[in-house]
């Protein structure tokens, strides 16, 4: 996996979250399945199968945070040049077309939340955007069709 580059706010999520898998996830799941396995035979017992089948999804998803967090850098904002877009940067854009302007940050895919005004790097407007300056003009491919936006101004 490559690098996973994260705010100190994202990282302290992650780490929570693993923290909850571990703790009552992994709980819940032993519990599950005793309750199950002492409903009687195992050979047709639905519940145990899905209880079984459940923390194996648990156990994924832990691998796969500890792994992220493995991998995680955390970004320092003080460090972050704010003459062209790069992650972190915060944007505002306007819709040539509409006139309307948005801002947005752009993060890691792991820290992107939309209603939080947070966009990965990934998306379409990040990919679009990213090493651009104030002033520039981009394309972006939306699935309603092309989308003109103007980078207005770009911070922390």
């Amino acid at each position: 996996m490559s690098t996973v580059y994260l705010t100190n706010e994202g990282l302290e999520k992650l780490r929570q979250e693993l923290h909850e898998l571990k703790s009552k996830g992994r709980s819940e799941a032993a519990r599950a399945i005793a309750e199950a396995r002492a409903q009687g035979d195992l050979s047709e017992n639905a519940e145990y199968d899905a209880a079984k089948e459940a923390q194996g999804h648990l156990e994924k998803k832990i691998a796969e945070l500890e792994t992220v967090m493995a991998n995680a850098r955390v970004l320092d904002t003080t460090k972050i040049d704010t003459s062209k877009v790069t992650i972190l940067s915060k944007v505002e854009l306007k819709n040539i077309k509409l006139k309307k302007n948005m801002t947005y940050t752009l993060v890691s895919e792991n820290e992107a939340n939309v209603k939080e005004g947070k966009i990965s790097v990934a998306s379409p407007i990040g990919k679009a955007i990213l090493g651009k300056k104030k002033g520039d003009k981009v394309q972006v491919q939306a699935p309603t069709g092309v989308i003109d936006l103007e980078i207005v101004n770009i911070s922390i």
